[in-house]
């Protein structure tokens, strides 16, 4: 079973075009929606891709250049006029607090939806967790401070084994006990041990994010081994020394990043309005790394 849905919102870098919106999309995971990233119009994507406000509780914000949250302002905006109730969670650079709150107390009521800002530890680490989920940040290397973030299924709970709860009759009342990790006692006292009625867990699936980012090797520690990578990948390899002046990568780069962190699939994204199509990024990404894929508004991804 797939638990994750990546949506796509914006993907181009800081001009939006007549083909792109700024930076921003949603990972929906068990009925609840992480938004990541907000940038200038993303409550016009939001409801055009079909999504649910009343299942979004929590805003990470990577970095606090416009094109990733001049979004929030207006897309909290709206939520007040839809009457949404309850709290929504920004994590975001710290700096984040003194921005928007004039502008919540300024244009929002309040009344009903509570904002909460969680500023993003300096170094990076946990941010949420849920039982089910964990949300770690870690530090990226770009004109201002800026994290990537990776989702990732935790505490999956092993497999009943169909036949053997056949075998023994075992209660359906016992089964969740059974896959927390207890044997099974019959009516005559056999201890059944617990390895025999469950198979192990499925993987965990991850996701990570990067955006925005020059090219930093040091970052595979923390996207290693992820189910979907999602990382910038702004100019082709030819401008490579524009790329790091502007603390960008090409698209070279983000497969180098992504073979180099054996992750499962690439999406690349953020991309300059100077590539009219950018097919000419994918084509340079899979040269180093196959199973690549571009960004787009309105694309879902199930993983």
């Amino acid at each position: 079973m797939k638990e994750f849905e990546l949506t796509i919102l914006g993907c181009s870098s800081a001009k939006p075009t007549r083909k792109h919106h700024p930076s921003s999309q949603v990972l929906s995971y068990r009925g609840k929606l992480f938004m990541i990233d907000c940038g200038e119009g993303t409550q016009q994507q939001f409801y055009r891709y079909g999504l649910n406000h009343n299942r979004l509780g929590h805003i990470f914000i990577s970095h606090l250049h416009g094109d990733h949250c001049f979004g929030l302002i207006g897309f909290i905006s709206t939520l007040e006029l839809h009457y949404r109730t309850g709290e929504i969670v920004i994590h975001a650079p710290s700096d984040l607090e003194c921005l928007l709150r004039p502008q919540i107390e300024y244009y929002c009521g309040g009344e009903t939806l509570k904002i909460r800002i969680e500023p993003l530890p300096p170094k990076g680490g946990e941010i949420y967790n849920d039982g089910t989920l964990k949300v770690t940040s870690f530090p990226l290397k770009h004109r201002v401070p800026t994290f990537g973030f990776r989702f990732e299924e935790i505490n999956k709970l092993p497999h009943i084994i169909k036949e053997r709860v056949e075998r023994y009759n075992i209660p359906l009342r016992l089964l969740p006990s059974i896959k927390d990790g207890a044997d099974y006692i019959t009516p005559e006292g056999e201890v059944i041990p617990n390895g025999e009625l469950v198979s192990p867990p499925t993987p965990s699936v991850s996701y990570a994010y990067c955006s925005d980012t020059k090219y930093t090797p040091s970052i595979i520690p923390y996207i290693k081994g992820a189910t979907l990578l999602y990382h910038e990948a702004t100019y082709l390899h030819e401008l490579e020394k524009t790329a790091k002046k502007r603390y960008h990568s090409t698209a070279l780069q983000a497969a180098q990043i992504a073979k180099e962190a054996e992750v499962g699939e690439l999406l690349i994204g953020h991309f300059s309005s100077r590539y009219k199509e950018e097919t000419v990024l994918l084509n340079e990404a899979k040269q180093e790394f196959v199973n690549s894929r571009l960004a787009n508004e309105g694309l879902k991804i199930k993983f």
